[in-house]
């Protein structure tokens, strides 16, 4: 998409301001994104590279960074490996590299993927509790299913369905063959909640002169039973600042709308326009509606994702995505809308997106560092003048930006 509706006037604020995300993945969203002038190749397994990004993020007063991660190299094809060299391949550990981040920054939010086909349970669990200790209330989390059939010969355990070339040619089509991962996805993501409840808070008691380090009764087993796997509890780490770190997934269809609806506080979708925005919206309150969940108790953010080329001159943004689409040699195809244009036309796509129910946006920077900078020095601004963006955190854990409150751990006394 080129350019944006709406004008460029002010339009009077929401009754709460937007919330805003990026999506960090090596060079950026385009393939041959590392090849555009400014791109830092060489530093792409550099902690200081992603330090730069993430600090220019929080200069931005942005809610929250997201880090994909895989159990297999990049591929151009969804469902295969593929063999190429001309494209980015190879990453770091999205959970270790956040909490490398956490003690260098001080608000925002950070969200690492994981899968959760092919890792125990109690270990995602510790994992992202130990990063919300280290970022003393900022962490996230983003599970994701193993939908490479490949990937599971890393581990040797079990196989994966393998999607076809007709199976990724519909969102539907590729959640179908994959409904049981999404379904013990969900229980990994319950067992680790119930893990993470499973120390109260004020266990701790750490008194010297009685020699009382702990109190037993508010450590608890959480025994519980999935499908193909069980978590006797309890966790190893002590209840985090936020209690429950809060959850992030991703979702283009039904299947992972009901994951959301059972498992997620933000599901981010892939509309491509405004009226298939509002069919999406309805599609997950259907979800909802299906599950169970209360909205009241558990509220669920609804973020859409764009892939984001900004630059300030009129027609440059596009000029520039089609340098790099010729550099690698096809135009790009995402799951996610493409916008192109300044950031005062991608202020008014979002404003108007917004009134569609959305509660934020999670932008991919087609390449990186240019449109992160375009976010953060073009578009925030933008979206301050019209009042629709924070001008200062107000808040000092990923919670309390994006407005959900903090939990009690199910397993403490009432009263």
């Amino acid at each position: 998409m080129t350019g944006a509706p709406g004008t460029t006037g002010t339009p009077a604020a929401p009754a709460t301001p937007l919330h805003l995300a990026v999506a960090l993945d090596g060079a950026g969203w385009h393939p041959a994104a590392w090849r555009e002038e400014g791109a830092r190749p060489g530093e792409l397994l550099d902690a200081a590279y992603w330090a730069d990004l993430v600090t220019e993020a929080e200069r931005g007063l942005l809610d929250f960074v997201t880090f994909e991660d895989a159990l297999g190299l990049q591929s151009a094809a969804f469902h295969l490996p593929d063999d190429r060299t001309d494209q980015v391949r190879g990453s770091i550990d999205a959970v270790l590299l956040a909490a490398h981040l956490a003690p260098l920054t001080t608000h925002i939010g950070l969200v690492p993927t994981t899968n959760v086909t092919h890792t125990e349970p109690f270990h995602l669990a510790i994992g992202i509790a130990t990063l919300d200790h280290a970022s003393r209330g900022r962490a996230g989390w983003r599970p994701q299913i193993a939908s490479r059939a490949a990937d599971a010969a890393h581990f040797g355990r079990r196989t994966t369905p393998q999607l076809t070339a007709d199976d990724v040619t519909d969102s539907e089509r590729i959640s179908q063959p994959l409904r049981a991962l999404f379904t013990e996805g969900a229980e990994v993501v319950e067992a680790a909640r119930q893990l993470w409840d499973s120390w109260e808070d004020g266990a701790e008691i750490r008194d010297v002169a009685t020699g009382r380090f702990l109190d037993r009764d508010k450590v608890h087993p959480i025994d519980f039973r999935g499908t193909n796997f069980s978590v006797k509890g309890p966790s190893i780490t002590p209840r985090s600042p936020q209690g429950q770190p809060p959850v992030v997934s991703l979702a283009h269809a039904t299947t992972p709308y009901e994951f959301a609806a059972l498992s997620s506080d933000v599901v981010a979708v892939t509309p491509h326009d405004r009226a298939g925005t509002a069919s999406v919206l309805a599609q997950v309150a259907e979800a909802v509606e299906r599950t169970g969940r209360d909205l009241t108790d558990r509220p669920l953010r609804t973020f859409a994702d764009f892939i984001v080329f900004l630059d300030d001159e009129p027609g440059a943004a596009a000029h520039r995505k089609a340098r790099l689409d010729e550099a690698a040699g096809a135009e790009l195809a995402s799951d996610a809308e493409i916008f192109t244009g300044t950031p005062t036309e991608l202020a008014d796509l979002l404003v108007d997106r917004r009134s569609t129910g959305l509660d934020g946006f999670r932008l991919r920077p087609g390449a990186l560092p240019h449109d992160l900078t375009g976010i953060t020095r073009g578009l925030v601004p933008e979206l301050q003048r019209r009042g629709v963006f924070r001008t200062e955190y107000a808040s000092t854990t990923l919670r309390g930006h994006l407005g959900l409150a903090r939990p009690t751990s199910r397993y403490a006394k009432a009263g």
